[in-house]
């Protein structure tokens, strides 16, 4: 039973996305009466020890993973690739040190393949089941598949459905037997949409540097450029410093009941297309201005698939025009949002079940 069982949930540190995204799974293991002990790094754990400042943490070190600032990520993750092998084994021999400390039962990891054991309830959240690679991409996704085989269970966040909301990512014909659909899953509320709208434009921005500082840089200045009061959400969880640049109030991070009002209220949302992001957009209701993170293949992906589905609005970053996206109403529509997923019930039943 989950109850009284402690439940290490440990987020990659690419960004923010993965460990947002684990906040409703640590909220559903609460009610439940488990006891999660939270594990990440850097702005990821700032985040969640916000989120949750009741929950034991721990800190668990991830590669330092930094993109070009070019179109092409090719010879920048290969370059870093041994950094990131290395990186897998040493959270390994890590979560082999700290288990027993922790009094651990079972472990979810949020895309970590080195916090697993064969004889504890290991679980690995991914959307990525057939991941897009800058450079063989064939053989990365047999390795892919091949790890995500040692977990227990995989929970693949995204209808059963496809092409559901991640496309070939997360639907294909070798689905690993441990595979189970959750549906998408968000910390964002729907309920908040009759709230009057306080600034005009929301950008939320996150994701590895320089791209993140570079995106930062170009809307706040063409925000500038549109009439009335806009908000930028600089995905930086770790710093306490906002400030108001002409009409741009630039805010460091909000939790997530705050971004959820500021967002569905907005009159037009601007963010990366990371898949988190699109997740948090669906629960609200709600379409925007998606910008991919130029060379990250899933981000260009995405941006690709739901240019073809008309979901969301898609530019690319050496291209920002928020004026021709202010002006496209598409891109500002209101949709039923979508409520928490049973799917997700289901995989915490069965998750339940494995721990007797």
């Amino acid at each position: 039973m989950l109850a009284g069982k402690r439940v290490l949930v440990a987020p990659l540190d690419w960004g923010l996305g993965h460990s947002t995204r684990c906040i409703p799974i640590i909220q559903r293991l609460l009610d439940r009466g488990a006891i999660p002990v939270l594990g990440a790094d850097n702005g990821p754990l700032a985040l969640l020890r916000s989120e949750f400042p009741q929950l034991e943490h721990v800190r668990i070190p991830g590669a330092n993973i930094r993109y070009s600032k070019g179109q092409s990520q090719l010879w920048s993750m290969a370059r870093q690739f041994p950094e990131m092998v290395r990186s897998v084994r040493a959270e390994s021999a890590l979560f082999d040190r700290i288990r027993g400390d922790l009094r651990l039962d079972a472990v979810i990891s949020d895309q970590r393949f080195g916090l697993r054991s064969p004889d504890m309830p290991s679980v690995l959240i991914t959307h990525q089941v057939f991941p897009f690679t800058p450079i063989a991409q064939g053989a990365l996704r047999k390795l892919n598949l091949r790890n995500i085989g040692k977990f227990h269970r995989c929970w693949i966040m995204d209808e059963a459905t496809a092409p559901g909301l991640a496309g070939e990512l997360s639907h294909g014909r070798s689905l690993p037997t441990n595979a189970r659909y959750i549906g998408t899953v968000s910390r964002m509320s729907g309920s908040h949409t009759s709230s009057p709208s306080k600034y005009r434009i929301v950008a939320v921005i996150s994701g590895p540097e320089p791209h993140r500082t570079l995106l930062d840089g170009i809307l706040t200045e063409q925000l500038q450029r549109i009439e009335g009061k806009h908000l930028l959400v600089r995905g930086l969880p770790a710093n306490a410093e906002q400030e108001t640049v002409v009409n741009v109030l630039r805010v460091p991070h909000l939790n997530g009941t705050e971004l959820s009002a500021a967002m569905a209220s907005a009159e037009l949302i601007v963010s990366r297309s990371g898949y988190t992001t699109l997740m948090d957009l669906v629960a609200l209701g709600r379409s925007a201005l998606v910008i991919p993170t130029p060379g990250q293949a899933e981000q260009e992906y995405l941006g690709e698939l739901h240019t073809r589905t008309g979901r969301f609005v898609v530019q690319s970053q050496q291209r920002i025009d928020l004026q021709a996206a202010w002006g496209d109403r598409s891109a500002a529509v209101h949709l039923k949002p979508v409520p928490g997923h049973p799917l997700l019930e289901q995989a915490l039943d069965e998750l339940d079940t494995l721990l007797g």
